[in-house]
């Protein structure tokens, strides 16, 4: 018998009419004759009662000195409460079903207090539980490290939970359900005519959330890139299959035009500060002490062009003064534009064909949007717009590459 895994998220957990919703999906799988392992987040979004944000919240309303082992503990609360629900609403309903935590369903993780990595997934225990029970939750987002802590994996974590879960179960499929039907051509919030994929490959999924598409998290994607397990991403609110995330081999009955698409999405970074440091001449190891000073510093780099006289890269706003001081004491003088925006064309169709960097230039530059920096890779090219010009650029972008139709 197929394994089958489901994942469900805050608000797919949040009120009794979406709860209603995720026994209809399990009971249609139950029904299709698969073995389910469900994996829950915590319930609902900051304010409601038992979700992640509201605990924290809580901690920091009580004192705010809540070290990290003891944080992970107090977090790890909100899946338990969303497993337990689970539990007797499936009981309730006649269908035989056990909760295990992450540590009993088998994550070993580092002790990376709130962003442990999973070292091993020992899932024996729930290969047992799948015997006599016909739905096996697990709580999601958290694991336990050898010393016998637990841990929290960090946002997104419950989607990583489920893909390294399936992996090790070795499931036929993970389904990831959201409160949006798949994953779209860019942020309806921004882009109205955006409209959702059938199909997406891994690489095109992982360079659409590593760059602002929150829709999975890309730790949850690279595992299942590396052990071939395919991903819907689908809406507990709909019956609709969602998108397939897959090798593209792997798509099926697809229309020839999907499949020769040069660009898949549009995706977008915002508040990110645009640093310039240099020297004349260039300097002695420039470049080595200035990405050295950052990492000592913990400050995280992006968009990086290094030059023989320099470098240019971005920080996140709320670092940009921290950056620039630690620069100033290694007696650099950086200059820092704020307030900019990290634009991304995504397409697995981009590599090795000429002139979409020319289609991205000119749609923007018929908009008067100055580009102030770019970079590519095979299935990405990035460009950097002030942040007043991203509503703009993203639906210019999405218009020239006819993402629309």
């Amino acid at each position: 018998m197929s394994i089958l895994v489901q994942k469900f998220g805050g608000t797919s957990l949040s009120t009794p009419q979406a709860r209603e919703l995720v026994i209809k999906h399990i009971k249609r799988e139950l029904s299709a004759g698969y073995q389910l392992v469900v994996v829950v987040s915590a319930m609902g979004r900051r304010g409601e009662p038992y979700a992640t944000d509201t605990l924290l919240e809580w901690a920091a309303q009580n004192g705010d000195a809540l070290p990290a082992r003891e944080k992970d503990l107090l977090l790890c609360c909100g899946e338990i409460i969303s497993a337990a629900t689970m539990c007797t609403l499936l009981e309730h309903e006649g269908i035989r079903s056990i909760v295990l935590t992450g540590a009993q369903a088998g994550f070993v993780t580092d002790d990376h207090f709130g962003n442990a990595r999973i070292k091993d997934v020992r899932p024996e225990r729930v290969i047992r539980e799948l015997e006599t029970h016909q739905v096996v939750i697990v709580t999601g987002f958290q694991g336990q490290a050898v010393s016998g802590d637990f841990t929290t994996l960090g946002r997104g974590g419950s989607d990583t939970s489920a893909t390294a879960l399936g992996a090790a179960l070795h499931a036929e499929m993970v389904d990831i359900y959201t409160d949006v039907n798949g994953i779209l051509t860019a942020d309806p919030r921004i882009v109205e005519d955006a409209r959702p994929l059938s199909y997406v490959s891994y690489a095109e999924i992982c360079n659409m959330a590593q760059n602002g598409a929150k829709v999975i998290h890309p730790r949850a994607v690279e595992i299942a890139m590396q052990a071939q397990i395919p991903v819907r991403v689908r809406s507990t609110f709909s019956e609709d299959e969602g998108t397939l995330v897959t090798q593209p081999e792997g798509f099926k009955d697809v229309q020839q035009d999907i499949m020769d698409r040069y660009v898949t999405g549009i995706a977008y970074v915002s508040n990110v500060t645009q640093i310039t440091v240099g020297c004349e001449g260039g300097g002695h190891n420039l470049q080595l002490k200035v990405f050295k000073a950052m990492a000592e510093n913990s400050i995280s780099v992006d968009f990086i062009n290094v030059t023989p006289s320099g470098a240019v890269y971005t920080v996140f706003d709320y670092d940009s003064d921290r950056a620039i001081t630690v620069l100033r004491d290694l007696g650099f003088s950086p200059k820092a534009l704020s307030g900019c925006a990290k634009v991304s064309v995504i397409g697995g169709g981009i590599n090795g064909v000429p002139g979409i960097m020319a289609r991205i230039v000119e749609s923007l530059s018929e908009q008067n949007i100055q580009i102030l920096q770019s970079a590519d890779s095979n299935t990405t090219i990035w460009v950097l717009v002030q942040k007043e010009d991203m509503v703009q650029a993203l639906r210019a972008l999405h218009t020239k590459f006819e993402l629309h139709r």
